[in-house]
């Protein structure tokens, strides 16, 4: 459900999750000049698709302040974006400047980088109210991409949906309600990529099919 008080955006220095707040304190002391912060949303107000992560990783989002930007998942995701016209520019981690989002915004269903890149239940359930809010935010919005089955049942928790309707497979295509469809595809990480289960082309199939939706 909705919060009555939308908040789209948590502040930097976020403090709702106690172990999240203390894993950030010991990488902003070991690493002062990373971002170390929850990590905005990224891309346009005006998007019709949303895609939904896991959380900032460690040396990706989290030192750099971008969902996804310069981790291994990000080295296929954005490729892949500009492969789809869902971006612009160029992938240069060392010029985010460089490149742009095109009818699409990047989120996270959960805002801090958590230990081992594994948030807890709790940790997922208080950060929902800022997926609640950027959804509701988003005025054009007409489809989701969940990267992750994380991403997917933060989504569906978000909708106040039965999980078992609405089951998490990669190239699964769900329509919401409110007539929003939902695209579900495995993890872009590398332990994906490296063992088979997802190649950058069964990747590219559903963020061109996410991608195709939005568009008429």
């Amino acid at each position: 459900m909705v919060a009555t008080n939308i908040i789209a955006e948590p502040k930097t220095d976020c403090v709702l999750c106690e172990r999240l707040v203390a894993f950030r304190h010991d990488n902003a002391v070991a690493h002062p000049d990373w971002y170390n912060g929850a990590v905005p949303s990224f891309g346009p107000e005006t998007a019709r698709l949303l895609i939904v992560g896991l959380a900032p990783g460690l040396r990706g989002a989290n030192r750099t302040g971008r969902p996804f930007w310069g981790d291994f998942a990000g080295d296929l995701l954005y490729p892949t974006l500009l492969k789809t016209g869902l971006a612009q520019g160029e992938h240069d981690v060392l010029r985010p400047e460089a490149l742009s989002l095109v009818d699409c915004m990047i989120t996270n269903a959960v805002r801090c980088v958590p230990p081992q890149n594994k948030p807890t239940g709790g940790e997922i359930k208080c950060c929902r109210q800022f997926l609640d809010g950027r959804k509701a935010a988003l005025p054009n919005l007409r489809a989701l991409l969940a990267i992750g089955r994380v991403a997917h049942d933060s989504i569906l928790s978000s909708y106040a949906v039965k999980k078992r309707d609405y089951p998490f497979a990669h190239g699964a295509r769900h329509k919401l309600p409110g007539g929003l469809l939902l695209f579900d595809t495995f993890h872009c990480s590398r332990l994906n990529t490296n063992t088979g289960r997802l190649t950058p082309e069964m990747f590219e199939r559903v963020v061109a099919d996410a991608a195709a939706s939005v568009r008429d």
